[in-house]
């Protein structure tokens, strides 16, 4: 890979030359490279499970590209070289995490992280039987990671159920069992 510097022939040039080089911009530098070829070798299922997740992160940036004040935020996050659509790609292809559970009396404090934001959380709690007592989102806290939610009552032998959302709609699950 080369960066052309001041060459009067190269400035308009962009493409394929034969199938020896390619010459593209990117951050306003002319780069000229060996042209890529596809691989003869077959793709690992690693690298098939690695495409297929982008894929589906591509398809759910696309759609939030659709709305305006998304894409205006993922806008403002963007560094050089980046645009709204590669930093909606990168949101969606990770999923957010729930980090602690803890409880406080009859309150649930989850703490819960997303590389940009984390959209809801939601809390349901499951009595020793399996009958949902109660569902319903928890609220965000002053410090923007910890969210909470006032339980009716927790149940011993049942679980907590806490399922975190990001922008692009990736939903985590993590559950607790109540003592």
């Amino acid at each position: 890979m080369a960066i052309v510097k001041d060459n009067i022939l190269l400035q308009l040039v962009r493409g394929s030359i034969g199938r020896q080089l390619t010459i593209y911009e990117r951050n306003g530098q002319i780069i000229m490279a060996k042209k890529r070829r596809p691989s003869s070798k077959k793709p690992t299922q690693k690298q098939l499970e690695a495409r297929h997740k982008m894929r589906i992160a591509a398809d759910l940036a696309r759609d939030m590209m659709n709305d305006p004040e998304i894409k205006a935020y993922y806008a403002s996050l963007a560094g050089p070289g980046q645009n709204a659509y590669n930093m909606a790609v990168k949101d969606a292809y990770r999923s957010p995490e729930v980090q602690n559970i803890r409880l406080e009396d009859a309150e649930v404090i989850v703490t819960a992280k997303d590389e940009f934001r984390v959209a809801a959380v939601t809390v349901q709690v499951t009595d020793a039987d399996g009958v949902v007592r109660e569902k319903g989102p928890a609220i965000l806290g002053r410090n923007g990671v910890d969210w909470y939610y006032k339980a009716a009552m927790l149940p011993a032998g049942g679980k907590i159920t806490i399922a975190v959302a990001d922008l692009p709609g990736k939903v985590t699950v993590k559950e607790l069992l109540l003592m």
